[in-house]
Parts: C-alpha cells; sequence; structure tokens
C-alpha cells in the first residue's frame, strides 16, 4: 500500500512539474542557395472558340499562361496521381488514371511570351528568393507590447 501511495504521489508531482507553460520562440534562417524554377505552357491558337482571329490570340495567351503556372504548381508541390483499374473475366475492362495540382504560386514572372506558328507559347520564372522575401513580409513577428490586467 505504501509503494502504491508513494507511486500515485511521485506521478501528481510529475504531473503538476509537466504542466508548467513554455514559450519557445523560434528565427528564421535564410537559407544560402534560392532555387529558380521555370515552366513553359502551350496553348494552340486555332482551336479556341471564337470566330474573331484577335480574339483566338487572347485566349491562347491565357491559356498558355494558365499552363505555364499549373506547371510550376507541379514542380512546387508535386502531382496527385489516382489510378483504379476494372477486370471482367481476367481482362482489364476499364482502366481510370488521374492527375491533379494543387497549390498558389506567388512571385512568378513571364519571362516570353510569344507565338510559335498555330502555338501560343508562355515561359514563366519562379525565384525562391523572391518568395522567401514575400513571405517574410506577410508573416511580420508580432511582439508583445504592453498587458494591463484590471480588477
Amino acid at each position: 500500500m505504501k509503494h502504491f501511495l508513494l507511486a500515485i504521489f511521485c506521478f501528481a508531482i510529475l504531473s503538476a512539474c509537466s504542466s508548467f507553460d513554455k514559450h519557445v520562440q523560434y528565427e528564421r534562417v535564410k537559407p544560402e542557395k534560392f532555387p529558380v524554377l521555370t515552366a513553359i505552357g502551350y496553348a494552340p491558337i486555332s482551336l479556341q472558340k471564337s470566330e474573331n482571329e484577335t480574339q483566338r490570340m487572347l485566349m491562347a495567351i491565357n491559356a498558355s499562361k494558365i499552363a505555364a503556372y499549373a506547371e510550376l504548381a507541379e514542380q512546387v508541390y508535386g502531382q496527385q496521381i489516382t489510378g483504379r483499374s476494372t477486370m471482367a473475366d481476367l481482362l482489364v475492362s476499364d482502366q481510370v488514371l488521374t492527375a491533379k495540382v494543387q497549390g498558389v504560386i506567388r512571385g512568378a514572372k513571364v519571362v516570353k511570351s510569344y507565338p510559335v506558328g498555330d502555338t501560343y507559347t508562355t515561359e514563366l520564372a519562379l525565384d525562391f528568393e523572391d518568395v522567401y522575401h514575400a513571405y517574410e513580409a506577410m508573416h511580420v513577428e508580432k511582439k508583445v507590447k504592453d498587458i494591463t490586467y484590471s480588477w
């Protein structure tokens, strides 16, 4: 019985000690090197859904830019692949493979945007030093200025 009470007492003491609040403050460490990612997006001009040639060109410019951003997101966040196969009588009857990319790209710059034959091409660059500085600007550290207690 003494050992049991001693064990409960020790557990209570250790539990009380572990309930102290502690504050850990971290400091950002700037990397020595920042990578620069590049991506290229393509879009056909003649297949854009418009009767007007200028509008088709503008639509292709926009589509190629979106395709380049999707490629950058793929490089930064990766791609989620989902697959499914169905068999009947030991033969593959249906096979589906889907890919998904999701993420936010900030700070990318258009390097070039130009037509090549019937295809519009957009080249993007993402400098991670710019991303780092944007992140620092958005996440400004806050410190306690004053605390007032009232009774």
